[in-house]
């Protein structure tokens, strides 16, 4: 993967989760958290004076210089437990988060995934979730992985896919996701020139410009000491190279 030519931006964390759910079923790729998990999460950013936004809240932030004390909380693939579990959770603690939207796969499943299918939102339920105050962003079509896409394909599954969720919303979808986290430069330069405001991956810090946000992954393990830990680590990857004594 290339260096980019746009603007370096260094936000504060982005986490990254999918699944909100009380079940024990199968969980292969461990994408589930339970509400209560969660609420514990979200009870952890507040002990640590942090409180979770959307992404497209955060980079506003961040424009103003007023992101110091946000997190950006982000779920993947529209799920929809999101609407069930997470919503609840999120208004508790007052705070609010982005869900990343399969644009071809609403009312469906997660056909991408090997293992068990879990639903998808429909168009109303994700109408609830921007009428609750949290951001819908665009994960694509169908969720493939974008780096190396051919240019067609590639075009019509960012275009197509916001176009989808702005008729669904009647209102602009601002982010992107890139699916699997996978990009390149030529996905990032898409992202942008097809009118997303930002978009995130997941762990590369190689790059961090404002379509290459990084994000890190919780899960059901991350308890409030594997959480703080998390977050501290995404500060010493934050924190600008020295060359020569010289903060870069």
């Amino acid at each position: 993967m290339t260096t980019s030519r746009r603007p370096v931006l260094r936000t504060g964390p982005v986490l990254m989760y999918h699944s909100v759910s009380p079940s024990t079923g199968p969980d292969p790729h461990l994408l589930r958290v339970s509400p209560d998990r969660l609420d514990q999460q979200l009870r952890t950013l507040r002990r640590l004076g942090l409180r979770g936004v959307s992404l497209a809240e955060l980079v506003d932030a961040h424009d103003r210089g007023r992101s110091g004390r946000l997190v950006g909380l982000t779920f993947d693939d529209g799920y929809t437990d999101f609407l069930e579990h997470a919503v609840p959770v999120l208004a508790r603690h007052g705070m609010t988060a982005t869900v990343y939207m399969v644009a071809g796969e609403l009312s469906g499943a997660n056909e991408w995934d090997e293992g068990p299918r879990w639903p998808l939102m429909s168009a109303d339920q994700l109408r609830a979730v921007a009428a609750a105050g949290h951001e819908v962003g665009s994960h694509t079509m169908t969720h493939p992985r974008l780096a190396g896409l051919d240019p067609a394909t590639l075009e019509f599954e960012l275009r197509r896919s916001r176009e989808v969720l702005e008729e669904v919303l009647d209102a602009p979808v601002r982010g992107f996701c890139y699916p699997y986290g996978s990009f390149d430069r030529a996905a990032a330069d898409a992202a942008q020139g097809v009118g997303y405001d930002h978009a995130c991956v997941v762990k590369d810090y190689s790059v961090s410009d404002r379509f290459t946000l990084p994000r890190f992954y919780v899960g059901q393990a991350d308890d409030a000491l594997r959480l703080t830990a998390k977050l501290a680590y995404h500060h010493l990857r934050r924190r600008p190279r020295r060359r020569d004594g010289v903060t870069a």
